[in-house]
């Protein structure tokens, strides 16, 4: 049976509806973070999670500035992971719009909005949805600022949640950042934590161009385990969350938190590595992954899209061509994600694929 105002043959179970679920194989609360020394700590969970953080930094940016507006379907009910809770009683139904099921629609009429002087916050719910909006994001909204020589601009922040979702098949569980970071006049951003949500978000809705905003799919629960430990995230700025000597593993999304745990188990091992959550796609912080690589000779970069053509391609010929250091990748397989659990798994790539690249660059 379809649930309340969703089409029929459309189906969600409970967990997709407004209930943030904890990345499998970790228990909700039990994550991992960074200190500011750059060790990998375990503590106890503390703070908004990583949907209330994004929540909290939209509704400060909306009271802020009356141009702010969000567009989508399903934000007046608070959105389907709970990111939009409570937004459309504070501000109203003309500022928090529920649309038609049409992402291009909606899309264009973020363009339209963006154009005309406000700043929209386009929900797409999924990321693989937003192909159905793909001439309106990479034809209007990537390109209007230059073929119009800055006349227009497109101030508009696509949030698309990203990457695998539990018992949810293929159409539901693309990673697809690396289509975004190939249109020229797109910033994409992929936040790890809760904290770099807020501060990523803000900084999206400030930003002057069209933001691809890929929040994860299954971070939504997720609360940082040391929020303080670290100073605010910046655009454009990578940050190196775990110190080592050995080599550099480069990571963003949810998959930085399965380096951080590959480079506890590689510790073990006597191998000390490097981890630096990229958070920004593009621009992408060359200066910090380029100079880590060059220290260390060795970058091994991991993410959970596809291997094949995936945006650690283009960070490992970069590397390569700049510093002339070994480099290696870990991505997903070239295959759909399977809905039978054991194929889902298939298109994992956990901690224990990651120490196995790692050991072999070291080779």
């Amino acid at each position: 049976m379809s649930t309340p105002g969703r089409p029929k043959g459309e189906y969600r179970s409970a967990q997709h509806e407004g209930t943030p679920v904890s990345p499998p194989g970790r228990p909700e609360g039990d994550v991992r973070s960074a200190r500011h020394d750059g060790s990998a700590v375990r503590a106890a969970p503390a703070g908004p999670t990583y949907a209330e953080a994004a929540r909290d930094a939209l509704a400060d940016a909306m009271a802020a500035d009356a141009r702010v507006v969000v567009l989508g379907e399903d934000v007046g009910r608070g959105g389907i992971f709970g990111q939009y809770a409570g937004l459309q009683a504070r501000f109203g139904p003309e500022r928090v719009v529920d649309t038609p099921i049409s992402e291009a629609t909606i899309a264009g009429a973020g363009v339209g909005l963006a154009l005309a002087g406000c700043r929209p916050v386009v929900e797409l719910r999924v990321v693989d949805f937003a192909l159905c909006a793909m001439d309106e994001i990479a034809n209007q909204a990537a390109k209007n600022r230059y073929m119009f020589g800055g006349q227009g601009r497109v101030p508009m922040v696509l949030r698309m949640p990203g990457g695998i979702w539990s018992a949810s098949a293929a159409q539901h569980s693309q990673s697809m950042e690396a289509w975004f970071a190939h249109l020229p006049g797109l910033v994409v951003v992929a936040p790890s934590s809760a904290a770099d949500n807020a501060a990523l978000l803000r900084q999206a809705i400030a930003c002057d161009d069209p933001v691809a905003y890929l929040e994860h799919k299954e971070l939504w629960a997720h609360r940082d385990a040391d929020s303080a430990g670290h100073a605010p995230a910046v655009l454009g700025q990578a940050r190196v969350c775990h110190r080592g000597d050995d080599l550099t593993i480069v990571s963003w999304s949810r998959q930085l938190h399965w380096a951080l745990e590959a480079a506890e188990a590689l510790a073990d091992q006597g191998v000390r590595a490097e981890v630096i959550d990229l958070a920004t796609l593009w621009p992408w912080d060359r200066d910090t992954v380029l100079a880590s690589a060059a220290r260390t000779g060795r970058l091994l970069v991991t993410h959970e899209a596809v291997q094949v053509a995936g945006f650690g391609a283009e960070i490992a010929a970069s590397a390569a061509e700049a510093v002339g250091c070994k480099v290696r990748r870990a991505g997903a397989p070239r295959i759909p994600v399977g809905y039978a659990p054991t194929l889902e798994e298939a298109a994992r790539v956990r901690p224990a694929a990651i120490v196995a690249a790692a050991l072999e660059l070291l080779r």
